[in-house]
């Protein structure tokens, strides 16, 4: 049976993994506050980094709620980014988000980066 959490072991956690993907990504797309960063990494997992500034996210429950729903989507979709570092960027000012609107940007990004990542 698949397990769903999110564990130590599916997070980016040191400065090296995070320069890694930023170095040699693989596959990138974006939307209008997030940007996905992805490139094999040659696990049978997938691994979740976030940068969510506080420049671009005044507020913390701004910041958390971010983190949460790509968290989230992230591990309900672990299965097929089996084999993937992602690093998820906010990119844009964000301010009082809509959570639905958010949440349907992240699900649109990870179809896109998984198509991308088909293709090449």
């Amino acid at each position: 049976m698949m397990s769903f959490a999110f564990p130590r072991s599916l997070r980016l956690l040191t400065p090296s993994d995070f320069q890694r993907v930023f170095n040699q990504t693989g596959v990138k797309t974006g939307g209008r506050h997030l940007l996905f960063l992805a490139r094999e990494n040659g696990l049978d997992i997938p691994r979740l980094g976030l940068v969510i500034a506080r420049k671009r996210a005044r507020r913390a429950v701004d910041r958390g709620l971010v983190k949460r729903h790509v968290r989230e989507s992230f591990r309900l979709r672990q299965a097929s980014l089996a084999g993937l570092d992602v690093v998820v960027l906010l990119r844009a000012n964000l301010n009082r988000p809509d959570s639905r609107a958010l949440r349907a940007e992240i699900d649109l990004l990870w179809d896109k980066l998984l198509a991308k990542r088909e293709q090449a």
